[in-house]
């Protein structure tokens, strides 16, 4: 039986290669220049969880096999259709297949992985980033579990599954019914149109291994209070014993050591004099956390805090305002909807992936909307060393609301009615969501639902999610149907920017402009496609883009000083059909002069605001 088994890895494993080498990309649109220059044999090689670290892992990304299959076949197809390359969508170019799924199929992957005896002294995990959207896992042949989620970091222990051989047989098994379905989707659907883009199907972030010993570090929380000059630190262990310790130190010097409480241990660790962090000076402090048992250490796991405080307070005209670090901080980015020409949901690479948030900054902005779509941890890492403050949106899904934009208007915006198991979905991949991005501190604010897309109890969503954390804003409804709650009220008007009547809602919410722009103009052979560009308003050349652009931002300083706290442009790329992007939807051409668009931005933060 031994022989049969190891005869069986070495036919796959050749097989394998054999297929390896037909990979190509997908398709016929335009690609990034980052796409075009693909190491296959080595796609998103970087450490993919820089809030937790550990030198002990391996990359599982590379060409796996594929077949789609009806929805009616739930068992593993014995045959397989290609290569495809993780952690790509298969309906992406740079997947190698290109292909659309839907609701009545399966995909199903396949890869052969060596694990070695000498690296199986404590626990294996097998991590995801993110599969869209319910996923099924096998680790040589038996069940290691399901998850259900698009946008939220999975992993299970697989140590028990393993054989005593090094290779090792993953099989994932996806279920998508992208926009025939209640759960989160974001932009896709399954007929691409207008503001809706490509579906994105199964595994589309790094899929990888962590070996770590029996008791292990799970999880930290940093939740800094500059206040109090202190610093708030839970850690979630797996297991411990009597006795155990949490050692940590603090840029490389012993701050504390602390007799572990339980599975979850929780203390706060003065911070005298803190180096605030901020766009301007986005300050990190390096911090190290070991488990100690009778003297030695168990496990130990890096990460990282940044002292910083968002808040909302009023002027001394009575108008609430928003406040980095107990100052006003007018907040102005661009929407961005991190999308791709050929990976879709995936940057092609993590310079690819770091572009877009420095480019954002050198054209003046200090913010970025990210809008109903969750990024990979890395995303918001390079937020947090660059200095970006963060939004990030709730990807909608189950859409049945009527939509009224405009705030106090009563009787013609509505909340759906979801289903139990609909707001389950919600509940659960919000929270799993907002969890894993929690120490983060580019992210400010949280927006649970954008223009009315499957808005339902609002109010009690606001408060939810607030008193999940309350180191950030909560912002209701972004452009949506307004209801009471959260900290902030948001007009979305195209393609003039506007505000929220300061007389009338601005005692008791922050005013932002959260949508406004989309000045398009369509770029020669680095469109999606020739026919059916759009943007709110189109142009035909950069001069007249940019003479538009000026004058819409130089209308934005009277509304600060009547009581705007934020604007949000609308976008920072073209995304397939729309061309209303700064840059061109393959990131090759900047469509507006840099040196007099950065000047035009930088003005907005010269309004003198008086906090009361």
């Amino acid at each position: 039986m031994t022989r049969y088994f190891l005869a069986l890895i070495c036919l796959c494993a050749f097989t394998f290669n054999l297929r390896a080498q037909e990979w190509k990309p997908a398709g016929g649109h335009i690609q990034t220049s980052w796409g075009e220059k693909l190491d296959y044999k080595k796609p998103l090689p970087e450490y993919p969880r820089p809030q937790l670290t550990r030198s002990s892992w391996k990359n599982l990304n590379g060409l796996w096999q594929y077949a789609i299959v009806p929805k009616t076949l739930e068992k593993q197809p014995q045959t397989m259709e290609g290569s495809i390359l993780v952690p790509f969508a298969v309906e992406s170019s740079l997947s190698g297949v290109g292909r659309t799924v839907g609701k009545d199929s399966l995909l199903w992957y396949t890869t052969q992985i060596e694990i070695p005896v000498s690296q199986r002294k404590g626990r294996v995990l097998l991590h995801f980033g993110a599969v869209d959207w319910q996923c099924t896992v096998f680790v040589n042949g038996q069940q290691a579990g399901i998850h259900e989620g698009g946008y939220d970091p999975f992993s299970f222990d697989i140590t028990p599954l393993l054989s005593k051989n090094k290779m090792q047989s993953i099989s994932v098994k996806v279920w998508d019914p992208t926009n025939d379905g209640p759960q989160p989707v974001g932009k896709q659907m399954v007929n691409a149109h207008g503001i809706w883009y490509t579906s994105v199907t199964g595994i589309w972030q790094t899929v990888w291994l962590e070996m770590v010993p029996t008791d292990y570090i799970i999880a930290t929380r940093q939740t800094p209070d500059i206040d109090q000059e202190q610093l708030r630190l839970s850690v979630q262990l797996n297991n411990f014993s009597a006795g155990d310790q949490l050692k940590v130190s603090i840029g490389g010097e012993q701050a504390i050591t602390k007799n572990v409480a339980g599975i979850n241990t929780a203390f706060t660790i003065p911070i005298k004099n803190p180096k605030l962090w901020s766009p301007d000076s986005p300050y990190l402090y390096d911090l190290s956390i070991a488990l100690v048992r009778k003297g030695k250490v168990a496990d130990q796991v890096g990460t990282y805090f940044a002292m910083r405080k968002i808040s909302s307070a009023k002027d001394v005209n009575g108008v609430k305002r928003i406040l980095l670090n107990n100052k006003f901080q007018f907040q102005f980015g661009p929407l961005d909807q991190g999308w791709w020409p050929d990976g879709l949901y995936t940057a092609p690479t993590d310079e690819a992936l770091r572009f877009d948030i420095d480019k954002t900054k050198e054209l003046g902005f200090n913010m970025i909307r990210k809008h109903v779509k969750v990024e990979p941890a890395r995303w918001y890492a390079h937020c947090d060393k660059i200095g970006m403050l963060v939004w990030q949106d709730m990807p909608n899904g189950d859409d049945g609301s009527n939509w009224e934009p405009r705030p106090g208007i009563d009787g013609l915006g509505t909340e759906m009615e979801r289903t139990p198991a609909s707001e389950n979905i919600y509940r659960k991949e919000w929270s799993a969501i907002r969890n894993a991005l929690y120490n983060f501190p580019s992210i400010v604010v949280w927006v649970p639902f954008n223009e009315a897309w499957g808005q339902f109890k609002t109010t009690e969503i606001a408060k939810w999610t607030a008193e999940e954390d309350a180191s950030r804003l909560v912002n209701s409804a972004s452009g949506g149907n307004f209801y009471d709650g959260g900290d902030i009220l948001d007009l979305h008007n195209y393609p003039e920017p506007a505000m929220p009547s300061p007389k009338l809602f601005g005692e008791k919410y922050a005013l932002v402009l959260g949508e406004f722009g989309g000045l398009g103009l369509p770029v020669n052979d680095h469109v999606w496609t020739p026919k059916e560009n759009w943007g709110y308003q189109t142009f035909t050349n950069e001069e007249e883009l940019f003479k538009r652009y000026d004058e819409l931002v130089k209308r934005i300083p009277a509304m600060i000083k009547k009581g705007l706290s934020a604007a949000i442009y609308t976008q920072t790329t073209d995304v397939e059909n729309e061309t209303n992007g700064i840059f061109t939807y393959d990131r090759k051409i900047l469509k507006m002069p840099e040196a007099k668009f950065r000047e035009t931005n930088q003005a907005l933060y010269n309004v003198p605001v008086a906090i009361h």
